[in-house]
C-alpha cells in the first residue's frame, strides 16, 4: 500500500502524514484533484460578500499582525453602529448575500457594541448572512463581559448570527502560539468554542496560518486536530488555509513559501481532511491567480469578491477593494472550471 492509500484508509501514524510533504507535487495534486472531482466535479465554488472590520484597536499583540493600530498601524479607528449597517446596507444593494465581520479586540467600545452591530444589521436586513466574530473575538467577548463562552455564543445567536468564521486559529501548538500570539486564545478554548458552536446547531469554518515560524509537523498537527473534531460534531463547512502576509508585522520571517509548498499543503489538506466538505483556497492571501491554480490541486473555493478587506491587505495583501463580479467568473471560466456561486451554507445559488 503506497503512502496516500495508506492515509486514505484511516490506518496511519502521524509520521505518516507528515511524509506526505516528500511526495511529488504532482503525485499529491493528482490524490487531491480524485477527492475533488469526486466531491465537486469540475465546479469552483465562490459567493458575493463584503467583509467589515470594525475597530482595528486590539488589547492584544501578535506578531504576525499589521491590522492593529497598537503596533505599525498609525491610524487608529472604531466605527459607530451606524456607520457598519450603513457598509451592509450598501453591500446588499450591490448584490452581497453574507457580511463577515471580524474586528480587533477592542477593550474600549463594550461588549454590546459587538452585539449591537449584528442587531443592527438585521434589523435592517433580515435576509443576509451574517458570519461574525471569530472564537478569538469570543474569548475577548467572555473576557470583557465577564460571561462565559458559552453566554456569549448564545448571545450572538440571539443577536443574529448565523455562522462563525474560522479566523484565530493560527497554528494549534501552542509552542509556536506562544510566539507568535501569546495571550490570544489558547487552542484547546478555540476548539472548545467551536464544538459548543456546533452542538447549538449552527456552522463554523476553521483557517491555518503558514508560512512564518511553524514547520511542516505543525501544519499536520493543526490537520488532525480539526479532522478528530469533525468527526465528532460535523460543524466545519471548510477549512482556509492562510498563506502568512510578510509586511508591517514583527515575525521577520527570512524564508517565504514557494507557490510549491503552498500547493502541497491545499493538496494534503484535502487528502487529510476528506470530513470537512470545502478546502478554499482565499485569492486574499494565496493570490487570485495561485487560487485558481489550486483548484487543480484539491480546493473547490476561492471565496468571493468580498468588496473590501482591511486585515490581510494591511500586510501585503492585494485585497483592499475585492474583486469584480465579472473578473471572478471569467477568471474561473478561464481556468478551466464552472464558476458556481454558493451561499454562505455552501448551498448552490448560481452556476454561470
Amino acid at each position: 500500500m503506497n503512502l496516500i492509500d495508506k492515509i486514505k484508509s484511516g490506518d496511519f501514524e502521524f509520521q505518516d502524514a507528515v511524509k506526505l510533504y516528500d511526495l511529488e507535487l504532482f503525485e499529491l495534486g493528482k490524490a487531491a484533484n480524485e477527492i475533488r472531482e469526486k466531491k465537486f466535479g469540475k465546479k469552483t465554488y465562490f459567493n458575493i460578500n463584503r467583509h467589515i472590520n470594525p475597530s482595528n484597536i486590539c488589547k492584544d499583540i501578535c506578531k504576525f499582525c499589521a491590522f492593529s493600530a497598537n503596533r505599525k498601524n498609525p491610524n487608529p479607528y472604531a466605527l459607530n453602529i451606524d456607520e457598519c449597517v450603513d457598509i451592509a446596507k450598501n453591500a446588499y444593494k450591490k448584490g452581497a448575500k453574507e457580511v463577515h465581520i471580524v474586528s480587533a479586540h477592542n477593550p474600549e467600545v463594550g461588549y454590546e457594541y459587538y452585539m449591537n452591530i449584528v442587531k443592527g444589521i438585521r434589523k435592517e436586513l433580515p435576509d443576509i448572512h451574517i458570519k461574525a466574530f471569530t472564537a478569538a473575538e469570543v474569548n475577548f467577548f467572555s473576557e470583557l463581559s465577564g460571561k462565559n463562552y458559552k453566554e456569549v455564543l448564545e448571545d450572538m445567536i440571539k443577536a443574529g448570527v448565523d455562522s462563525m468564521p474560522g479566523g484565530g486559529a493560527e497554528i494549534f501548538d501552542e509552542e509556536v502560539r506562544n510566539k507568535i500570539c501569546k495571550g490570544k486564545v489558547s487552542s484547546k478554548r478555540w476548539f472548545e468554542i467551536h464544538e459548543y458552536w456546533h452542538k447549538l446547531g449552527k456552522k463554523s469554518n476553521v483557517t491555518m496560518l503558514f508560512g512564518h515560524i511553524e514547520n511542516r509537523a505543525n501544519r499536520i498537527d493543526h490537520m488532525l486536530r480539526i479532522k478528530a473534531l469533525q468527526e465528532k460534531t460535523g460543524g466545519f463547512n471548510a477549512f482556509i488555509p492562510l498563506v502568512y502576509q510578510r509586511k508591517n508585522n514583527y515575525l521577520n520571517v527570512k524564508e517565504f513559501l514557494t507557490g510549491i509548498e503552498i500547493l502541497k499543503t491545499i493538496a494534503i489538506s484535502r487528502i487529510l481532511l476528506e470530513n470537512v466538505p470545502n478546502i478554499k483556497a482565499y485569492w486574499v492571501t494565496t493570490t487570485l491567480n495561485l487560487s485558481l491554480v489550486a483548484q487543480n490541486y484539491g480546493a473547490n473555493d476561492i471565496d468571493g469578491t468580498i468588496q473590501k478587506e482591511s486585515i490581510n491587505s494591511a500586510a501585503g495583501a492585494a485585497s483592499s477593494n475585492g474583486l469584480n463580479l465579472d473578473e471572478l467568473i471569467n477568471l474561473i471560466k478561464d481556468s478551466g472550471y464552472i464558476p458556481v456561486e454558493r451561499d454562505s451554507l455552501y448551498r448552490e445559488l448560481k452556476i454561470f
